[in-house]
């Protein structure tokens, strides 16, 4: 199978690319700067332009079976309208693109944000009425309805929040105070956060390119298990082969500080939780290889492997 990945050099794209052409695919990655890119050799490399802007995408499908779109913004702060364009128009203009190709699937990796806001007082499912609260989710479910009203045959993904040894944002603060030797004093957190390694996206990514039970769905994609930010810290200690550390300290006193400093939306999306399990994905046949423990404990070790002779005190 000839397979285009767009986005191919970001923290997804770049091992989606190498585990896709290790299993066998013919890939096309799609970058905005083909020659400061490194893939391996049997990758063709190619120039996606800007997509703020009109893009060939009949030139960039020729010869294609399938495509990964993975290209698109999630920084926070842009305009609404720069969301649209990038996530939703030229995702529309693409999907049009695959139908009048001939394209035999197209796989959008959308985002649980077209689903919820950063945080939700139940556990999510596909069944729910999408409610996004920012530009960025509301751009990705324009995208999604525009790929089902193509007429070209689809996977819709919904990851939740992906790690990666890339990762950013909350996630990577947690896992820097973590690195940390000081107690931290998150003990009483009692939120669930579904998080997904992205080996299992890329998992997740292959069954929708491969089996006929993912045509015209739309899954959420997650780890098997939610944890709580406690675990989460517990975890990536637990990696270093150190104990927990963790102090029980008052929630509300943090919620009054996080709110005196005008900052109430950080500490929300610090202990709020944001459950989507991967139910129907996992119903359809969807296996997932690793667990958030095995996941953050292997990335961990990765980035810092424990010294000679300390056993680690996570195992998977």
């Amino acid at each position: 199978m000839r397979v285009l990945v767009t986005g191919a050099s970001g923290t997804i794209g770049r091992p989606l690319t190498a585990a896709l052409e290790a299993r066998g695919y013919d890939v096309r990655a799609a970058v905005r700067a083909p020659r400061t890119q490194a893939f391996p050799a049997g990758v063709e490399v190619v120039r996606l332009p800007d997509l703020a802007g009109p893009v060939d995408w009949g030139a960039l499908l020729a010869g294609i079976d399938a495509v990964v779109h993975l290209a698109g913004i999630a920084h926070i702060g842009l305009s609404d309208a720069a969301y649209d364009r990038i996530n939703h128009v030229a995702t529309e203009e693409l999907a049009r693109a695959c139908s009048k190709s001939g394209t035999r699937r197209l796989v959008f990796a959308s985002s649980i944000r077209a689903q919820s806001g950063p945080h939700a007082d139940r556990v999510l499912a596909e069944t729910d009425m999408p409610h996004p609260t920012e530009p960025y989710g509301r751009s990705k479910l324009a995208a999604e309805q525009a790929v089902r009203n193509a007429g070209v045959p689809c996977t819709i993904l919904r990851p939740v929040l992906v790690y990666t040894p890339e990762a950013k944002g909350n996630l990577a603060n947690l896992i820097r105070l973590a690195r940390s030797p000081l107690p931290l004093p998150f003990g009483r957190i009692a939120n669930r956060r579904s998080l997904l390694a992205v080996e299992n996206l890329i998992s997740a990514i292959r069954f929708a390119l491969e089996d006929p039970r993912a045509k015209a769905e739309t899954f959420i994609v997650a780890d098997p298990q939610a944890v709580s930010v406690p675990e989460i810290i517990a975890i990536c200690r637990g990696a270093m082969g150190r104990g927990a550390g963790l102090l029980p300290l008052p929630l509300g006193l943090f919620a009054a500080l996080f709110t005196l400093a005008g900052r109430r939306d950080t500490w929300d999306r610090i202990a709020g939780s944001l459950e989507a399990p991967p139910v129907k994905l996992m119903a359809a046949g969807w296996q997932p290889g690793l667990t958030t423990k095995a996941g953050l404990t292997a990335m961990i070790q990765a980035a810092s492997p424990p010294k000679s002779g300390t056993a680690s005190r996570s195992t998977p």
